[in-house]
């Protein structure tokens, strides 16, 4: 195969990779029952003017399966915090003690179980779609090389070769999936 061949079959690889790391990191966002501190990833404070990640103004520890407690670095941002969590809209209500914040994670409902198990469903689709996005974008790129005179053999097998990474991948994303709904719905 040509060098080209061989950089975008590197690349589509890569970008696949991107999606199953992007799709790991949404899955950590989605409780499934004991406390984590993955939990408020993606809770953002005003933090003098601009938008911060939580876990940057604040010390975020697991004492016990169902609290997280927050200590934050100054102590005067302690409504932002707290307003920042409410705004968040994760299902936590924090309480403020006044030197730090505590959240009680509630038990997951059965139905909640549900709604979480239906995002993991929506996430792995994105996913998928990405991947697709992927295969898509290579088979053009192969689409031009052939078009720019290599070999219809070299482009085919080319194309077979990003229809198996597809495949794979694909796979790979329902295998997460299943484990991930397995996780939300043990009681």
């Amino acid at each position: 195969m040509t060098e080209e061949i061989d950089f975008i079959l590197d690349s589509t690889k890569e970008s696949m990779e991107g999606s199953i790391a992007h799709l790991e990191k949404e899955f950590l966002n989605i409780r499934a029952g004991k406390a984590s501190p993955a939990m408020l990833g993606g809770v953002f404070v005003d933090y003098y003017g601009s938008q911060t990640p939580l876990a940057q103004i604040a010390k975020i520890s697991v004492p016990d399966a169902r609290t997280l407690t927050l200590q934050p670095f100054e102590k005067n941002m302690l409504q932002a915090i707290e307003k920042a969590i409410m705004i968040a809209n994760i299902g936590f209500n924090p309480m403020n003690n006044g030197d730090m914040i505590i959240i009680s994670v509630p038990p997951l409902t059965e139905e909640r179980r549900r709604d979480l198990a239906k995002q993991a469903k929506t996430e792995s689709e994105d996913a998928k779609i990405g991947v697709r996005n992927v295969r898509k974008e290579a088979n053009s790129d192969i689409k031009k090389l052939e078009k720019e005179g290599t070999s219809e053999d070299i482009c085919k097998t080319a194309e077979e070769s990003v229809q198996k990474l597809t495949d794979t991948y694909i796979r790979k994303i329902d295998e997460l999936l299943v484990v991930k709904e397995a996780e939300i719905m043990k009681v």
